[in-house]
């Protein structure tokens, strides 16, 4: 593995543990600034803003320096938020430094994917970006526990600090190991007429209906456990973790699979994703048959997550990709509200904790209904003249062959 692989891994694991370690932190926070609960559970929607801000502003401000420059400066800004959340002397402070930190997310998912499949050949692409990605995978499972547990022991301002000093890490690494064959600027012309291609969006849909599926299920994980499973509370932690350990394996195994078999592999996901749904749905009542699939799931569904941010780059048939790379973490934050939506409607209604599971499935089968098309849209692409294509083509095994020796 490419050493600035492991940077970007190691800044991936930092932003993860950020977003998510306030969920366990919240009675902490609130007892030291003084505030309710229900005002510190608002820094998470404060931080989904900065996300939704940040993705396209500051890869749209990036595209005119080099990856590396890029990827520093928004490891820059995730350290100062980081230390303004840590020495934030009012909930009001709080809450502006989660969105500084927040603005530096998407535009480092997008950003980094990019830089991460240039730094090995074209045909372990998808693998680079899982390795990366992983990062976020292993914060849920090592970081946000080990964060929960320091700020019921010690200080919770000290996680933020702990999470600033993981990006002076990936800072230096990245300063010492991206190498010059990543560096090369693009232009925003050239980034935004990716968009003008239909595969572009025939990817951003996948992500957006197919993860859905993922969301409206593990959005209510914790009653359906409780509720239906009837697994004592106590126990819905270290199910969790078992979830967790399964999202990173598929992601891992999502990164092989993905360089060999592409959109196809996408596809598979999420036919098999809605039949595991559907087990899950019919078993929900017996805890250990839910607990297996649930875990089965999980990681089902993250082996999709780095082949369809490679694929996104790739349809974009542009030098670079960064916007169409950051607009599919946009995808990723649109499937999650669409999910959880879709999931509390049924609730609402009165249609009980398998609603979610069953809504889960049809999600799934709609996001493989779109991956068929997808499919075969890129082949009708792949067999189109285009010398745009051609030349990014001619460049991307240049850069493969400089990468092997």
């Amino acid at each position: 593995m490419p050493r600035a692989l492991l940077a970007l891994s190691i800044g991936a694991f930092g932003i993860g543990t950020t977003e998510f370690v306030v969920m366990g932190m919240l009675p902490q926070i609130a007892d030291g600034l003084d505030v309710s609960v229900s005002a510190v559970g608002l820094l998470i929607s404060a931080y989904a803003v900065g996300v939704v801000i940040g993705a396209p502003t500051l890869t749209a401000l990036g595209v005119r320096f080099t990856p590396k420059q890029t990827l520093v400066a928004l490891m820059a800004v995730f350290v100062v938020g980081n230390l303004l959340s840590a020495l934030a002397p009012s909930y009001g402070t709080l809450v502006v430094a989660r969105v500084i930190t927040a603005l530096a997310h998407g535009s480092f998912f997008g950003v980094g994917a990019v830089a991460a499949r240039r730094l090995v050949p074209r045909e372990k692409a998808t693998q680079a970006i899982s390795l990366m990605f992983a990062g976020l995978t292993v914060a849920n499972v090592v970081g946000v526990p080990l964060g929960t547990f320091v700020a019921q022991q010690a200080s919770w301002r000290l996680v933020p600090a702990a999470c600033a000093a993981i990006g002076l890490v990936t800072v230096a690494g990245l300063l010492a190991w991206m190498p010059a064959l990543a560096n090369e600027a693009t232009d925003l012309r050239s980034e935004l007429r990716a968009f003008r291609r239909r595969q572009v969006w025939m990817v951003l849909g996948v992500t957006m209906v197919g993860f859905a599926a993922l969301f409206a299920v593990y959005s209510y994980v914790s009653p359906i456990l409780t509720e239906l499973g009837g697994l004592p509370e106590a126990w819905v932690t270290p199910v969790l973790a078992l979830f967790g350990i399964g999202t990173t394996v598929g992601m891992l195994a999502g990164g092989r699979f993905g360089d060999r078999f592409g959109l196809r592999a996408v596809l598979g996901s999420l036919v098999l994703s809605a039949l595991l749904l559907g087990a899950f749905a019919l078993t929900a009542r017996t805890p250990v048959a839910a607990v297996v699939l649930l875990v089965l799931f999980g990681a089902v569904s993250f082996a999709a997550g780095p082949v369809v941010q490679n694929k996104v780059i790739e349809a974009a048939r542009v030098r670079g990709g960064s916007m169409v790379s950051a607009a599919n973490q946009g995808a990723f934050n649109v499937a999650n509200a669409l999910g959880a939506a879709l999931g509390a409607a049924v609730l609402t209604a009165g249609q009980g904790y398998t609603a979610p599971i069953w809504v889960g499935g049809v999600l799934a089968l709609v996001g493989a209904a779109l991956c068929a098309v997808a499919v075969r849209t890129e082949r009708a692409d792949a067999a189109s003249p285009d010398p745009v294509v051609a030349d990014v083509e001619a460049w991307e095994r240049e850069t493969a062959c400089v990468t092997a020796r």
